[in-house]
């Protein structure tokens, strides 16, 4: 499968969603490592096998194993992160902010590859699954190390057509069901 396989998933109402897969595929803001990881990762924060199948194959032409591994391992950590962190910031009660996480988190200090494509692609999973605080924390330290604006943009634009191409996907494997 490729990405041209998922476009062809789409069925005729959601041909925006298609247009934008393809012009975010050929997207030159972001390098190879960069796109292909958040494509990866957003896939994998979605969940849905179609997309999943489809995004691991054309990732796997760009990206090297370890990047692989890591674009997962970002939709892994953000998975657990987003929740507990959505949750501190949406409480109330802020005592909870005080205490520590004792979460292990040991992935967010030694990747496997460079930390701010790391970065970019918790930013993109944090946008799927609603954190803003943790969008916050991580396109502050894109921003701290000078990745411009438009190279957040696009994760965030990457990580929207992964997600709206996802619940698609499910929607129409569930009306064949």
């Amino acid at each position: 499968m490729s990405i041209d396989t998922l476009r062809d998933l789409m069925p005729a109402y959601a041909k925006d969603i298609s247009l934008n897969l393809g012009s975010l595929a050929s997207e030159t803001v972001l390098n190879d490592q960069q796109k292909w990881g958040c494509f990866l990762a957003s896939a994998h924060a979605v969940g849905v096998a179609p997309v999943v199948k489809a995004i691991e194959a054309a990732a796997a032409e760009k990206l090297s194993p370890e990047a692989m591994t890591a674009a997962k391992a970002a939709a892994a950590i953000m998975g657990m992160n987003n929740i507990y962190y959505r949750s501190l910031h949406l409480m109330k009660n802020q005592e909870y902010t005080t205490l520590p996480a004792r979460l292990r988190m040991n992935i967010l200090a030694n990747p496997g590859v460079d930390k701010m494509d790391f970065e970019l692609w918790s930013t993109a999973v944090s946008a799927i699954n609603g954190c803003g605080a943790c969008i916050d924390a991580h396109e502050g330290e894109l921003r701290k190390h000078g990745v411009p604006a438009a190279q957040v943009q696009t994760a965030l634009r990457i990580a929207s057509a992964v997600h709206a191409a996802s619940r698609i996907a499910a929607s129409e494997t569930a009306l064949q069901g």
